[in-house]
């Protein structure tokens, strides 16, 4: 089963797919290496960089050097809740050379994906309310019409007690820049390829913007994260990724998931490897962590903000203004040259622009 794909965490801040059988596999590591080129000087393909995960290549464990996985960079991973949504963009999800008995498989999957031209395939989403994750598999996409597609999909951006309208917006521009990109190019076509939707869910303080400061000292941020552990916890990812350069493949390992839950398995379990590499002999020689002693130090002071935008902010400001929102394009097994626009995917993401549009007007 293709969606029953091994991706890995590695600590170094990438994860680790696991190259599917011939043809897929290797047409995906193809896409990959073509669009990463070093000597690439193509502006389309440069462009679309900007839209991919980022690729660091392949990657082989050395007990199963036949074993080839693609190192991507973890789009989650700057994300203290991750809300992650995966929909499948295009009106075909075969692609030209599919089997007549492949493109009946696929139809009969979701038979609206011609009229809707896009099928969403998972969601898991942060509820604040209830400091819990509510999560959708593929038969919720699949049970969504025409009539019922913008409830289904506004379900992805209610955190249990508002619609984060803010996140609908920052999406909307996202997904226009992709739109942009498609409506200039005739060089590839994408089939069965998907967009990966990321946002924050919590409304901790580490998502509090520092530069409303009125805001940050109502909240008390320094004490309140201090006591309860953030500071430590978020500068401690940082830790284990400097404690485990040697490529220790300190994973959770997630075979047999599919690849979807195994990303949201892989964000649950981050607190969980910050917390295993918490040894005392390492916090005293860890600079960070003198960074946070020096937060503690510098409260006292009063002087907390300065110190706090040193540890936590290491984004560009103008990613601070609007929601912290990632879409990605992801999964190219079935990419192929053309010379023609890609006029089903192009539907596609017309047709999710004009819905997530619906959700935020109504």
């Amino acid at each position: 089963n293709a969606s029953l794909l091994g991706i890995l965490q590695h600590p170094d801040g990438t994860v680790l797919k696991q190259l599917q059988p011939p043809p897929r596999g290797p047409r995906e590591q193809e896409f990959y290496n073509k669009v990463y080129d070093s000597d690439c000087c193509d502006n389309i393909l440069l462009e679309l960089r900007e839209y991919l995960p980022k690729y660091f290549g392949v990657w082989s464990p050395p007990t199963a050097p036949n074993d080839t996985y693609l190192k991507l960079e973890d789009v989650t991973r700057k994300f203290n809740k991750p809300c992650i949504m995966d929909v499948k963009i295009g009106q075909k999800s075969y692609d030209p050379y599919a089997s007549a008995e492949k493109i009946q498989q696929q139809v009969s999957k979701y038979p609206l994906m011609e009229e809707i031209g896009f099928l969403v395939l998972g969601m898991r989403v942060y509820h604040v309310s209830s400091d819990s994750y509510e999560t959708q598999n593929q038969h919720y996409g699949r049970s969504l019409t025409k009539e019922t597609v913008k409830d289904g999909i506004s379900k992805f951006f209610y955190s249990g007690c508002c619609l984060r309208k803010d996140v609908v917006a920052a999406s909307i521009q996202k997904v226009e820049k992709i739109l942009e990109w498609f409506e200039g190019q005739t060089q590839l076509n994408f089939y069965a390829s998907s967009l990966l939707f990321v946002y924050e869910g919590s409304c901790q303080a580490t998502t509090v913007r520092l530069s409303d400061v009125t805001l940050a000292e109502k909240r008390r941020v320094p004490k309140g994260l201090l006591s309860g552990g953030d500071v430590l916890e978020y500068n401690n990812n940082i830790h284990v990724i400097n404690s485990t350069e040697n490529g220790k493949i300190e994973a959770s390992v997630s075979k047999g998931l599919s690849k979807f839950y195994a990303l949201h398995k892989k964000a649950c379990s981050k607190r969980h490897h910050s917390q295993l590499s918490l040894k005392v002999e390492n916090l005293e020689q860890d600079n960070v962590w003198k960074t946070s002693t020096c937060i503690m130090q510098e409260h006292l002071n009063g002087n907390v903000l300065p110190q706090l935008e040193k540890v936590f902010y290491h984004v560009p400001a103008e990613t601070k203004e609007s929601a912290n929102v990632e879409v990605r394009m992801i999964d190219f097994a079935h990419v192929f040259p053309s010379n023609t626009k890609d006029e089903g995917y192009i539907y596609g993401l017309k047709n999710l622009i004009t819905v997530l549009q619906n959700i935020l007007d109504n």
